[in-house]
């Protein structure tokens, strides 16, 4: 229920967005209009359009964020119609093409009071719907929980229903805006004496809107503003508040065990793993009496490299006493579905302990988890009694196995803790110097892009860089931006970004093939020298073998805003996200 008002909430503050800009002209366009037969069916439209867009967005892939793109090109053209006709009412009576006059007349159908409410009801729901299609608010907190819940999840009735309690909430601050408004625009008509110009005025208007999103203004200078200010503190502050609540729960019986720790849940099963490693597969009956240690991790998260370490070393001081660790890796990205790339992850890291596959997301989903690294610690008993979220806090992790293993009467486990000197990636992040969140490339939750002109999904397009401020980023070169990853088509292409932080990591994949891809890094225009990271020299010079994260910055002095570039001498490589620490 939590998430339903968050989901709520967080469509109300989208008013104070400037992502909600694009449609604002169309929703006062219809501000002298009566509210019931006019503005109401225009948000319920728009609202229940943008809800189904962004769950086929979420559920359906690629294929679906391309089918929107063809109907953002149908709203345009109707939308740009009804503005003409608001700009110049002679037009329509001029034109005498089927369309247009398709268009003139839901316009009239819209504009004219004397007509019946059922006409006008079903004008003004169409012209929602062409809003809707339209309506892309930048994924903000809220949103992109939404999204990525649905995207890691699968279809279901609760994502759907989410969206429409988001699309709900921003309707409802729009119609509070509009009865406002309307009685504003509606006084301001009736004492200027100046209903043409007006009528014209919102015809421009709207034009102008129509122009701004044909050229993807909507989503590159409008995302831009709205990382600035507007709605995203409070959003990030709501679900701060009330995802904090959510605790995965399965029916058990409350109470703690003679450790003191909380009973949370009984353990969700282990089943519908494709796949195992380092163990044949396990079952909940197979471990019962076992001290438990669930670890949901994926090979190239760095949050999820920077943990293993301790997961590790955790596994082998304490398998003799009664300790069972799983790894369940969980995919972010399609390469990491593949057993032969997680194969070589887990021996490059060092993983010995049992790892599940959980490429269909079932074990997930059992858990229901929405975290990369989460730790689920379960007892002899097959319960879980406690969970921790993200990096950190190991020591109170590992005195959590101590209770449990004691309480399973596994002998007195050593009371000390495991003293761990991580090198490379899987080093601790200066978490006081980092200042870039991590950044995805892919069109699905890219932020921050300012090349001219913005991405073009799934096609071959020419990108110029441009200036950056802190945390933004540019192509240049000739790439094709994907839903997960950006692709370099010809040799030369380069990625900038400004950031602060120690490290900086990009995730890459190498050409058709497995082709390998060299590359040279540089730092405010210079090669990196001690700054390099593990998989750069000195003079920045590396290669792209196989699809993982690279560590390509390690700053071994004081941090402070630096331009990275790394520029790629061979076409076909795809880079997928930049993480920092």
């Amino acid at each position: 229920m939590l998430l339903f008002v968050l989901a709520y909430l967080g469509g109300v503050l989208t008013i104070i967005s400037p992502c909600i800009l694009p449609v604002l002209p169309f929703v006062f366009a219809r501000a002298d209009k009566p509210f019931v037969r006019s503005g109401l069916p225009m948000l319920a439209g728009m609202a229940l359009t943008f809800a189904l867009v962004a769950s086929l967005a979420a559920v359906g892939g690629g294929w679906a964020v391309r089918a929107n793109q063809y109907g953002r090109i149908v709203a345009l053209v109707l939308l740009a119609g009804f503005g003409l006709t608001l700009l110049l009412p002679g037009l329509a009576d001029r034109l005498t093409r089927p369309i247009v006059a398709l268009g003139d007349r839901l316009t009239r159908s819209i504009d004219d009071d004397r007509q019946g409410g059922r006409a006008s009801v079903l004008a003004s729901a169409v012209l929602g719907v062409a809003t809707g299609l339209l309506w892309a608010p930048c994924a903000g907190p809220v949103l992109g929980l939404i999204l990525t819940g649905a995207a890691l999840g699968g279809a279901s009735v609760q994502t759907w229903l989410l969206l429409v309690a988001f699309a709900a909430g921003a309707a409802t601050s729009l119609a509070l805006a509009l009865l406002v408004g309307g009685k504003a625009f509606a006084a301001m008509k009736r004492s200027l004496g100046v209903t043409e110009w007006i009528r014209r005025g919102v015809g421009a208007i709207i034009l102008v809107a129509v122009a701004a999103i044909a050229l993807g203004l909507d989503t590159g200078v409008l995302t831009r503003l709205s990382l600035s200010g507007g709605s995203s503190g409070l959003e990030q502050r709501l679900v701060d508040r009330l995802a904090s609540r959510e605790v995965p729960r399965s029916p058990a019986a409350p109470g703690e065990g003679s450790s003191g720790l909380p009973v949370e849940a009984l353990s969700p099963s282990l089943d519908g793993a494709t796949a195992w490693l380092n163990s044949p597969p396990l079952t909940l009956e197979q471990l019962k009496g076992k001290v438990v240690v669930v670890d949901f991790w994926t090979y190239s998260c760095i949050n999820c490299l920077r943990s293993i370490p301790y997961v590790r070393a955790w596994a082998e001081k304490y398998k003799d006493q009664g300790l069972v660790v799983i790894g369940v890796h969980a995919p972010e990205f399609a390469f990491e579905k593949d057993v032969g790339n997680v194969r070589r992850a887990v021996s490059d890291l060092g993983v010995t302990y049992p790892v599940a596959l959980d490429n269909d997301r079932r074990i997930w989903r059992a858990f229901e988890n929405h975290y990369w690294p989460a730790h689920y610690f379960i007892d002899a008993q097959g319960r879980v009694r406690h969970h921790h979220y993200g990096e950190g806090d190991y020591a109170r992790s590992e005195r959590v196995i101590q209770q449990l293993l004691a309480e399973a009467g596994r002998g007195q486990a050593n009371k000390g803790v495991v003293d761990v000197r991580a090198q490379g990636a899987q080093m601790a992040s200066d978490g006081r110097d980092v200042a870039s969140p991590e950044t995805y490339l892919g069109y699905d939750r890219a932020e921050h892009f300012v090349s001219p002109g913005g991405a073009l999904p799934d096609k071959a397009r020419t990108y110029a860089a441009a200036k950056l401020g802190l945390n933004d980023w540019a192509l240049a070169g000739r790439w094709t931006v994907g839903a997960e990853a950006a692709r370099l088509e010809t040799a030369g292409g380069a990625i900038r970004f400004r950031f602060h932080a120690r490290d900086l990591h990009l995730v890459l994949g190498p050409g058709a093939d497995g082709r390998p891809v060299r590359y040279r890094v540089t730092i405010d225009g210079a090669a990196p020298g001690q700054d390099h990271g593990s998989d750069t020299n000195a003079a920045g010079e590396g290669v792209v073998t196989r699809q993982r994260l690279y560590q390509l910055v390690r700053q071994q002095g004081a941090v402070k805003d630096r331009t990275f570039e790394i520029q790629f001498l061979d076409p076909g490589v795809s880079a997928y996200a930049f993480t920092f620490g």
